[in-house]
């Protein structure tokens, strides 16, 4: 028996090939009508039904955070193309944990594609980002395709499609939007066990930091930076915010919403304490020590800028890796008398041989 995904872009071809309209237009009404091949629904994490086949073994993933998911779910084997920005999201070094990643397809990124080299492709599922142009979904779609649209965040389908979408609640909306999306990654690629591994283990440290910095008032944290290229950073609504806070520190950017360009003005008159850099964008600490409108600020004076390690990913979105190990890691770098007892080192290692099947420190 075909495929749900085999079937709709057997049609769909048919359809283009159709030279007299009737017959297009009867292909085109039978291309979502037979439920014979709609094996399950889903709903994805911008409100949307999809139909999706049962047994899913082919997909193409036009977003970072579902793929960085996907590798450490261990499905590298279901997916046949992936973003064409994948090294710059993810970082030149990230291939070593994806040795396949170079070999793939790359049939568009995250917010355009190019329909006909995916449709070569055949994939059962194709994962877009929350924020994929309508116009892009809706082209999808219309070639026979599944399409799935990850947010990793809780909220109304309204403020799921944008980009900086607002956010009431922020822990609570990242919390349940992180184990929404990573459950309908794990099982539309039949990965559940692992995928519930995924969340557990991500909870495992979090009650040790919260617990030792519990006493920390609000006006005794450290007034940290997070600096990305072009001035670029993240405030409110995005994770980056919720580690720093769930770590001990005051996001000098909190007045902004989202993720946004910011003018040297503003980091000056934040004056932050401490400077973080994701560790894809090694180039920015080298642009912050040495240009000189950073060098009056106290966290360059003091020598306190930290480029993080590879699991730390301050993200807009919840990466696992971020919230078993990067928020540990920032809490002892903030304040490192409180952790004395945790190595990182080990902690790392145990996260990466479980997830990414290899030590941490191998490619360090």
């Amino acid at each position: 028996m075909l495929s749900l995904g085999s079937y709709r872009r057997t049609l769909f071809m048919l359809a283009r090939l159709a030279s007299a309209p009737k017959i297009a237009l009867a292909i085109g009404g039978l291309l979502f009508a037979s439920p014979a091949w709609a094996d399950r629904v889903v709903t994805d994490q911008i409100g949307r039904e999809v139909h999706v086949p049962d047994q899913v073994n082919r997909v193409v993933i036009l977003q970072h955070q579902t793929l960085n998911i996907t590798v450490q779910l261990d499905a590298m084997d279901k997916v046949v193309g992936v973003l064409d920005e994948w090294k710059k999201q993810l970082g030149a070094k990230y291939v070593r944990l994806a040795p396949k990643l170079p070999e793939l397809a790359m049939p568009g990124g995250l917010t355009k594609v190019n329909i006909e080299e995916l449709l070569t492709l055949k994939p059962d599922v194709v994962f877009v980002t929350n924020y994929a142009p309508a116009d892009m979904v809706k082209q999808i779609e219309d070639a026979g395709l599944a399409v799935v649209a990850i947010s990793l965040l809780d909220v109304p389908p309204e403020e799921a499609v944008k980009m900086n979408p607002a956010v009431k609640d922020e822990p609570a909306a990242i919390d349940a939007g992180f184990a929404t999306g990573v459950r309908l990654i794990a099982d539309i690629l039949d990965r559940k066990d692992k995928g519930e591994e995924m969340i557990a283990v991500t909870k495992k440290t979090r009650k040790i930091v919260a617990d030792r910095l519990a006493d920390i008032p609000e006006d005794k944290r450290v007034a940290v930076y997070m600096a990305n290229p072009e001035l670029s950073t993240y405030g409110r609504g995005k994770y980056t915010g919720l580690m720093m806070e769930r770590a001990g520190a005051r996001n000098v950017a909190n007045e902004i919403a989202g993720f946004k360009q910011v003018s040297m003005e503003d980091v000056l008159k934040w004056n932050p304490s401490v400077i973080f850099v994701q560790e894809r964008y090694p180039a920015v600490v080298d642009e912050i020590k040495t240009t000189a409108s950073w060098q009056t600020i106290d966290a360059v004076k003091n020598g306190r800028i930290y480029l993080m390690p590879e699991y730390a990913k301050a993200w807009g979105y919840p990466m696992p890796e971020a919230m078993a190990l990067g928020e540990l890691w920032m809490a002892k770098a903030l304040y490192p008398e409180r952790f004395e007892d945790i190595d990182m080192q080990k902690e790392a290692d145990a996260y990466y041989k479980e997830f990414y099947r290899t030590d941490y420190s191998a490619g360090q």
